[in-house]
């Protein structure tokens, strides 16, 4: 028989913003040139370091707060300081780290720019520092039992779920994982929801005790939607300060297995897949960073 230890999963984490928009106006005091720096009218918490967020103006005007841009619509990753002001950037890995030095140079805006911002996260990343997690599902049943019947009977109906997961509390350090500190950041948001995709793995890559050599790189995971309930923070003298997160789920909860190679493209039958170029066309694959 072969037995498999809880030290090789892990929890990835996909940014939502529970269907919300924020709207708000770029007015031209907004924009700091100089430190790449510029601010919204929304409530401080509702957008997080780290988010890939989408910026469209509402009036189809160009956003020309952006040095060179002319567009009406832009996604970036953005950092967040104390104050509300914002920063842009093209990769993850540079909003966690700040700083204008890879920050998206402005200019003043020639006018006042409403506009209607949204999380657009597309991007699974590992939560750090998890110790272990709880995933329960719930089946539903309604009693259907008639006054001469032996015996009580019931039907399955709606199906839930939800759990806990708990993780060492970390701040900063880490460009390329998410930080179990976005827990805490995510349980305050108030406007868009504390809502979240979430991978919880019970086998990953290289982890086969079985011994069959084809069963190497398969990976098994729970994924759904869920909303944060509770964060609770563990803070004892000496000892490893610890996050407690509860979830439940708001959607689908599905056992996943990969079997195949990543981002390999699935045909049903053996048919060449056709391009309207020319022979020496490409077929390219659009992914996020």
């Amino acid at each position: 028989m072969t037995v498999y230890l809880g030290t090789f999963g892990q929890v990835e984490l996909e940014r939502q913003f529970g269907g919300s928009e924020l709207s708000s106006t770029i007015n031209t005091s907004d924009v700091n040139v100089s430190a790449k720096r510029f601010s919204f009218d929304f409530k401080h918490g509702q957008l997080l370091t780290g988010d890939q967020i989408e910026i469209l103006s509402t009036d189809d005007s160009a956003l020309d707060f952006i040095s060179g841009y002319s567009k009406s619509g832009v996604k970036k990753f953005i950092y967040v300081d104390n104050l509300g002001g914002v920063r842009l950037y093209d990769s993850f890995a540079h909003a966690v780290n700040g700083g204008s030095t890879n920050a998206t140079a402005l200019a003043a805006p020639g006018n006042d720019i409403p506009i209607k911002v949204t999380v657009q996260n597309a991007a699974f990343r590992v939560l750090g520092r998890v110790k272990q997690y709880e995933l329960n599902t719930e089946r539903e049943t309604v009693d259907t039992t008639t006054l001469s019947d032996d015996f009580r009977s019931r039907i399955a109906t709606l199906m839930s779920g939800s759990g806990r997961m708990s993780c060492e509390w970390e701040y900063t350090g880490d460009t390329a994982n998410e930080l179990p500190h976005y827990l805490l950041e995510l349980a305050l948001r108030t406007r868009v929801g504390s809502s979240f995709k979430g991978r919880f793995y019970l086998k990953t890559k290289t982890y086969n005790p079985s011994g069959v050599a084809d069963r190497l790189d398969d990976q098994i995971w729970y994924e759904f939607t869920g909303v944060l309930t509770a964060c609770a923070v563990q803070f004892t003298p000496a000892s490893i300060v610890e996050i407690t997160a509860d979830f439940i789920t708001t959607g689908p909860l599905e056992i996943k297995m990969e079997v195949e190679p990543v981002n390999a493209v699935l045909q049903e039958d053996a048919d060449d897949i056709l391009l309207d170029q020319d022979a020496a066309a490409k077929l390219l694959l659009e992914t996020d960073q």
